[in-house]
């Protein structure tokens, strides 16, 4: 499994960016008809609990078909209760790992979005915590 490079996320710092007035369509194309009306905190909008919210970059390719790949940023937010089919990072036997959680039965599996990767069932006598949900996944574009 790899590791997470995990950061706390500042409480103080602030970020606003301008916001354009309309939508942007995926569709087919509308003539522009916005303006910068706004600007919009990107702490405000993705973070809730600031003092459990941490940010962590992925290393390896388990969850590709989810849409979180190599180098992506996940928010991860330490005071959501993990519910069945959240995607959360888990601490397994001194390792970090992200991977949606399937809880069956009061039994817990950790199941890779690549086939490539078999499902990861937890034994009750392993070390393991549910460390958090990701709430957010943060992507670069490249050109």
């Amino acid at each position: 499994m790899a590791t997470l490079d995990i950061k706390k996320l500042e409480e103080s710092s602030e970020l606003e960016l301008q916001v354009f007035d309309s939508r942007i369509q995926a569709g087919f194309p509308s003539p522009a008809q916005g303006s910068f009306a706004d600007s919009v905190d990107l702490n405000h909008e993705l973070i809730n609990n600031p003092a459990a919210t941490f940010c962590a970059r992925v290393i390896g390719d388990s969850m590709v078909d989810s849409g979180i790949n190599e180098g992506d940023m996940l928010i991860i937010d330490r005071s959501l209760e993990p519910h069945d089919g959240d995607i959360a990072v888990c601490f397994i036997d001194g390792d970090f790992t992200v991977k949606r959680i399937i809880i069956n039965n009061n039994e817990i599996s950790l199941v890779p979005a690549n086939r490539k990767y078999p499902v990861i069932h937890v034994p009750k006598e392993s070390n393991f915590i549910i460390w958090g949900v990701v709430s957010h996944i943060i992507k670069k574009i490249n050109r």
